[in-house]
């Protein structure tokens, strides 16, 4: 081959990886309403049917604050009714929110459509829901909810933040250590520098044997933050694991650390 034919086959190549790596990034899972609604064991859908934006759990007990989870990359909401579980006892309010172009919902896939989306699913539960809100992201969720959050600050109370990288670019180059990744790579979710000045507590947690997202990435986001702040390594737990190694006393601790600024407000 010439040189000529090899620069060019490159090229192809890198063209190819710049305009397919959505389907690196996004793994989405197309479904009814009914259909998330029977997988997470009968949420209801919210706001409302027509006007889909996720699944909803209410606490048996005037709820203290409101939650709302962005998810992972693959899959859809339906799948994380384990935060429901987990939260609800806690007396929270739990909104599994859908990303555009999952589950049943119309749009585009990037971050820029999943931020944008996310701020209007904040700005509807501001609306709706008295009380504190709080923010949890999960692997790529964490990367919206870091964004969302920083856009958001005055509305938000605190951010758990789940299997989280410090930059995309950083865990992109740790998996293609050959391919110029700051040149092909169009989606950022640059979380240092979205909350570097939130001033917001922020609970970061990483799994401890993560082949995914290292651990290592979660924990230079950590150290790259104001307090109030905390680290939590999960021991033993890989990227997908990670909920099986934490009891509801890491619930409570991590839902408590991110209330501690919120005692005496009225529950909504």
């Amino acid at each position: 081959m010439s040189i000529a034919s090899a620069v060019l086959a490159g090229l192809i190549f890198l063209a190819g990886v710049a305009m397919f790596q959505d389907h690196l990034l996004y793994y989405p899972e197309r479904a009814s309403v009914e259909e998330m609604q029977v997988v997470s064991r009968g949420l209801a859908a919210w706001p409302t049917v027509s006007d889909f934006r996720g699944l909803l759990a209410e606490p048996d007990v005037p709820a203290r604050a409101t939650v709302i989870v962005f998810h992972g990359n693959a899959g859809h909401a339906g799948h994380r009714d384990y935060y429901a579980e987990a939260l609800a006892p806690l007396g929270l309010r739990v909104l599994l929110a859908e990303y555009p172009a999952y589950g049943p919902r119309a749009g585009s896939l990037g971050e820029t459509s999943l931020v944008a989306d996310a701020e209007r699913t904040i700005s509807l539960a501001r609306e709706l829901y008295r009380g504190p809100l709080l923010i949890i992201g999960e692997s790529l969720g964490a990367g919206v909810a870091a964004a969302v959050s920083a856009r958001q600050r005055d509305a938000v109370a605190g951010v758990l933040l789940v299997t989280p990288w410090d930059k995309l670019e950083n865990v992109a180059r740790h998996h293609y250590p050959l391919l110029p990744v700051r040149s092909l790579l169009r989606d950022r979710y640059d979380s240092v520098t979205n909350l570097v000045s939130f001033g917001r507590p922020v609970f970061v947690a990483v799994a401890e044997r993560d082949r995914i997202i290292p651990a290592h990435f979660g924990q230079a986001l950590e150290a790259a933050l104001a307090p109030p702040k905390r680290l939590s390594i999960i021991a033993g737990a890989d990227h997908n694991d990670w909920l099986l190694r934490v009891d509801d006393h890491w619930w409570q601790a991590a839902i408590d650390f991110l209330l501690a600024g919120e005692a005496g407000r009225s529950p909504g």
